[in-house]
């Protein structure tokens, strides 16, 4: 798997169009000079993702990840949160969204990760497909619309810098419905992994999980709200990541116990999902699946936490990562645990320190219990 730069992704997104396209060409439509392309060129080749003559794109396995991407602000007091007041703190902006974290800690774990989304085009949409891309996510299949804003979500934190409460303004997300993926669907098809979150709406999640019944789909709960739109497709879902109250939310179920999530989990099978991930905060996850469950925990030393609103997403970037890898229950939860733990220190949603080498870093050195 590799990573690629902006101009790389927009050089080799005209390659896939036309395999046959004149380098002065690309030179034209990017505004660039013939021989920058021609360097780009050799390090995509270098890379192995172009091979041969005529253009020929490697077939690497990817994955497309498909749901909300918004811009974050985020803002944590200095002190302890004080209600119905003004609290002096810091307030923080980034790139932000489920599906956006999810395919950001994808490609900066190395893995071909491709975001289907819609924003506006205004300047938050500017801005996080420039830093999108920055960060190594192909971007070529998000749809940018004219007459939305992109989306934006508000968070206030703790103390602690775990959330408070937060308001999500996600209109445009509604726009992303079957008529604008129908173009998307081999594309599609061919992915080695579809991961959705229930940002979608009904109809999309309907048709997503319809058209894409063969392949292997993980999906993210979200928020307790939006949890509840999956249950109709559970029998669609291979891998299904939750918080405690979205799990809880899902089922009617209560999840405080251990016996009590080994009941929940048995009704999650019983509905389809193959695997099952609770994730408990600072008590780390519980997992399902038909053959093995468990609690994995991440001892660590005490650290400050900037803002825990990324770590599930991290979480669930790494599961799926170890995914394709084929690694073992076991190994697949640690390293996710490891991810979430590099983007818990970060103030942004997701982390520019998440690589691989630092995850395996934290991986390599914990002591699981």
């Amino acid at each position: 798997m590799f990573m690629m730069t902006s101009r790389e992704q927009e050089i080799l997104a005209l390659i896939r169009k036309d395999p046959m396209i004149l380098q002065q060409e690309i030179a034209r439509r990017l505004g660039i000079s013939r021989s920058a392309v021609a360097g780009h060129i050799m390090k995509l080749t270098n890379k192995g993702i172009i091979k041969g003559r005529g253009y020929v794109v490697s077939d690497t396995p990817f994955v497309a990840v498909i749901g909300g991407a918004n811009m974050d602000i985020h803002g944590k007091p200095a002190r302890a949160l004080r209600r119905h007041d003004s609290n002096p703190g810091m307030v923080h902006s980034s790139p932000g969204g489920v599906a956006r974290n999810i395919a950001e800690n994808l490609a900066r774990l190395g893995a071909d990760c491709r975001l289907i989304s819609a924003i506006g085009n205004d300047h938050y949409g500017q801005l996080l497909l420039q830093q999108c891309r920055d960060a190594g996510i192909d971007m070529q299949h998000v749809q940018q619309i004219d007459s939305a804003q992109t989306s934006t979500y508000l968070s206030v934190l703790d103390g602690s810098g775990d959330m408070h409460v937060a308001i999500n303004d996600m209109a445009i997300i509604e726009e992303l419905r079957p008529e604008r993926l129908r173009s998307q669907e081999t594309m599609l098809k061919q992915a080695a992994l579809i991961i959705l979150d229930t940002n979608l709406c009904d109809d999309t999640l309907a048709w997503l999980t319809d058209t894409l019944a063969e392949k292997t789909i993980f999906v993210d709960a979200v928020s307790t709200v939006k949890a509840k739109k999956i249950k109709p497709y559970l029998a669609a879902i291979h891998t299904l990541k939750t918080s405690l109250i979205e799990a809880e939310a899902l089922s009617g179920l209560r999840a405080r116990t251990q016996a009590e999530r080994r009941k929940l989990a048995a009704w999650a099978h019983g509905k389809g999902v193959s695997r099952l991930f609770i994730t408990l905060g600072e008590d780390g996850v519980f997992y399902s699946t038909n053959d093995a469950q468990g609690v994995e925990k991440l001892q660590r030393e005490k650290k400050t936490m900037e803002n825990a609103g990324g770590a599930g997403d991290a979480f669930l970037g790494g599961l799926a990562y170890a995914w394709l890898k084929d690694w073992a229950m076991l190994k697949s939860v640690r390293f996710a645990l490891a991810a979430a733990e590099v983007t818990l220190s970060d103030r942004a949603s997701s982390s520019s320190a998440v690589s691989l080498t630092a995850v395996n870093r934290v991986y390599e050195g914990q002591h699981v219990s």
